[in-house]
């Protein structure tokens, strides 16, 4: 994906294997993981923390290819996925908390700029997941009242 701001497209990251079986050395089956994932979300945890987890600790590369199904779409048919997904939560959890530092710090004008393209970006994520139906229309960002959201 290219970047917000500057032209540049940011590539340089590691890629994924080209090979789409599963390696041998897996030795969980899919029902196990996907035991494992309703559990670790059940613990609190975003899904991209579970595929973390899942790939540090039990060492499962990629649990698409082992399951069949994102680690959301499992969520999802449990009933556990978040109303608000994760990335937006996440821009709004830092919009609070440059919200704070403003209020603290109220000549930083840096801090300022940075506030609104944070909500710059909140305000292109709402309108994508109105447009894709996850989130309601009538779900509505609001600078003021977000903070309780957050905690």
């Amino acid at each position: 994906m290219a970047r917000r701001y500057s032209g540049k497209k940011g590539r340089s990251a590691s890629k994924r294997p080209s090979s789409k079986t599963l390696p041998t050395w897996v030795r969980y089956k899919p029902k196990e993981v996907e035991l494992l994932i309703v559990k670790l979300s059940k613990e609190d945890k975003t899904p991209s923390q579970i595929g973390l987890f899942l790939r540090d600790t039990y060492g499962i590369p990629d649990v698409k290819r082992l399951v069949g199904k994102n680690i959301s779409t499992i969520l999802k048919d449990h009933n556990l996925l978040s109303k608000i997904p994760e990335d937006l939560m996440a821009l709004i959890k830092k919009a609070v908390a440059i919200k704070k530092h403003i209020d603290q710090n109220k000549q930083d004008m840096v801090a300022f700029r940075g506030l609104q393209l944070t909500e710059s970006g909140i305000r292109r994520l709402v309108k994508y997941y109105k447009k894709m139906k996850k989130l309601p229309v009538d779900w509505k960002y609001d600078s003021k009242s977000i903070s309780l959201l957050v905690e």
